[in-house]
């Protein structure tokens, strides 16, 4: 009986958790600014020593626990009564990952918006301000591509700029940089075009073994901003822009270079230089597995949807309007409302 209680709970736990309307102010509040960072500090800081993805051991381990509890209960209450058997368990497994999910990082998603905080307005996102951050873009893209190029890989100023950047932003504590470590999903996120990945469980930096070394400042602070709670895909964008603003040529031409992704400047406005950048991220995406690629994007659309991202994958194109309506002062922070 008290098993059964304590399932109970459990379930009603989770549903409370997927479907409560709690309110944006009371998550950021407690949740946000109180109890995450504490756990990010904790959880970042003891997975950084170690040098490979202990989120591999996590999937793996949970695909061979499941496989053997699978076989288990077929073979010991047949297919009818073991199915039963499995499902009662799949069920409690959901549970108890989706609660675990949602206290180291996942309630994120439900903070109030960065957009309701700073000093964005609509009226700035014109065609014309596009074009000239597409233009400004590509003369950064032009400008820094020998620095860049020189320093490839190089991440040094990139966690003083983010340090800078959090702060900014509200952060009432440090964060703790994750160390950025490959994965057995390496091959998956090819042939997805993922190009990295913030382990929600343990809160490690998990990227792309195919980027190129001038993708990875940006890449990199991207999911350094997952860690410092930014959820919202185009919120994260926006941070990694803010921090590769404040770091050395190699970051700034990082971001510029993520940039071009969303606002293309006319061709001739890019030297030789990043047009083979560019060449050679365009030939790595035609290389892409189409139909995983296409299951990978509706997949994690649904998964943000399901966690109140209204906009789904759509979000990480969102990071232009954020940063061309949103105002800024003379040191590069935002302005808040």
């Amino acid at each position: 009986m008290k098993r059964r209680v304590a399932w109970g709970m459990v379930y009603a736990a989770a549903l409370a958790g997927a479907f409560a309307p709690i309110p944006e102010w009371t998550v950021e509040r407690w949740y946000a600014r109180g109890i995450y960072p504490v756990v990010q500090n904790l959880l970042t800081s003891a997975t950084n020593p170690v040098p490979f993805a202990l989120f591999d051991i996590l999937w793996i381990g949970a695909a061979a626990t499941g496989a053997a509890v699978a076989y288990r209960c077929i073979r010991t209450g047949g297919w009818r009564g073991g199915g039963v058997r499995l499902a009662i368990v799949a069920v409690r497994a959901i549970a108890i990952v989706y609660l675990a999910f949602l206290a180291a990082w996942g309630l994120n998603y439900r903070r109030v918006p960065l957009i309701d905080k700073l000093a964005f307005d609509p009226a700035r996102v014109t065609r014309a301000s596009a074009i000239s951050f597409g233009e400004a873009n590509a003369a950064t893209l032009n400008a820094r591509y020998a620095e860049a190029h020189a320093a490839a890989g190089s991440i040094a100023s990139l966690p003083a700029a983010f340090q800078d950047t959090v702060r900014a932003l509200g952060a009432t504590r440090p964060v703790v940089p994750g160390r950025p470590k490959p994965t057995l999903l390496g091959g998956y996120f090819h042939e997805t075009a993922v190009a990295g990945m913030t382990d929600p469980f343990l809160l490690e930096t998990l990227i792309a073994p195919d980027l190129l070394d001038v993708e990875r400042p940006f890449v990199i602070a991207h999911e350094w901003a997952h860690l410092a709670g930014y959820a919202d895909e185009s919120e994260a964008n926006f941070v990694a822009w803010l921090t590769c603003r404040r770091a050395d040529a190699a970051a700034q031409y990082s971001a510029a270079l993520a940039m071009i992704g969303y606002q293309m400047p006319k061709k001739a406005a890019l030297d030789l230089g990043p047009r083979i950048d560019i060449y050679a991220i365009s030939y790595r995406y035609s290389r892409t597995n189409e139909t995983l690629r296409f299951a990978a994007r509706q997949g994690y659309d649904k998964f943000l949807k399901a966690n109140r991202v209204e906009r789904g994958v759509e979000s990480y194109d969102a990071v232009v309007q954020l940063i061309l309506g949103t105002g800024l002062d003379g040191n590069g922070n935002p302005r808040f409302r």
